[in-house]
């Protein structure tokens, strides 16, 4: 796979980026199917066939459980060789989540992430919004936070991922990437995708196989195709633990690209 440019951020990126929520959180969570959470020597034998096949691209978070300390811990190759998006805003805990937006909390957040990664950077750190960008974005204090870490160094780049046209069309507006929702069942933000290639912002699609819901390689060859036609989208968020699953999606990528 090739890389292509987030946006004008300077990170280049795969296609297809790994999701890893399920490295470390199996409640409360969307797919269609429950799950273990995998031993350390599946998730460093996924680490490891991600960066074969060409992706450099994690998304991860505070709120995915032990996903963090276990990728500071299992992940292979030099820190150079990725592409790690965190995220700031939900805490995950005894099952249940909750947000703070503060900029305090942010702050904490972000370098509570640096020491679970074991990392002196993040590539970029999302709000991980909880469906009511515009206040978070206009009242809360995680915005000024995320642009006082990038001008210390500890990001290098910061965004949201939105729940809302108007939310995502801000996001573009004053921040350097969006992560949106886009599926062939879900259209909708299509105005923060084109609006994002206008400003020349990076943008990440999340649920771009329904969180697990497409069936079959053709649905996920069509959904792919999809994905990968709408304006600006720079790589596609797909979360599993499954080897066969991975390389039927990059070399599905391969054939689409």
């Amino acid at each position: 796979m090739e890389l292509r440019d987030l946006g004008s951020t300077g990170i280049r990126v795969s296609p297809l980026g790994l999701g890893t929520v399920k490295f470390g959180r199996n409640q409360q969570v969307k797919y269609p199917s429950a799950f273990e959470i995998p031993d350390d020597t599946s998730v460093k034998s996924i680490l490891e066939l991600a960066r074969e096949l060409g992706i450099n691209l994690l998304d991860t978070a505070p709120a995915y459980g032990t996903a963090q300390q276990r990728l500071g811990q299992l992940l292979p190759g030099p820190r150079r060789d990725w592409v790690i998006v965190s995220k700031v805003g939900e805490i995950f805990e005894k099952g249940c989540s909750s947000f703070d937006f503060s900029h305090a909390h942010t702050r904490a957040a972000v370098e509570q992430s640096l020491r679970d990664l074991r990392t002196d950077y993040l590539d970029c750190v999302l709000i991980h919004s909880s469906g009511d960008d515009l206040q978070i974005l206009e009242h809360e204090g995680a915005l000024d936070a995320l642009r006082e870490l990038k001008e210390r160094g500890l990001i290098c780049a910061h965004g949201m991922s939105s729940k809302t046209v108007a939310g995502g069309l801000r996001v573009v507006e004053e921040m350097d990437v969006v992560m949106a929702t886009a599926n062939l069942e879900y259209d909708e933000e299509r105005p923060v995708l084109e609006a994002a290639r206008r400003l020349g912002k990076g943008v990440l699609v999340k649920k771009g196989l329904m969180s697990g819901h497409v069936q079959g390689l053709e649905g996920v060859r069509a959904s792919m195709r999809h994905v990968f036609s709408l304006p600006g989208v720079s790589s596609m968020i797909v979360g599993t633990i499954d080897p066969d699953h991975l390389r039927q999606n990059v070399a599905i990528m391969d054939e689409i690209s």
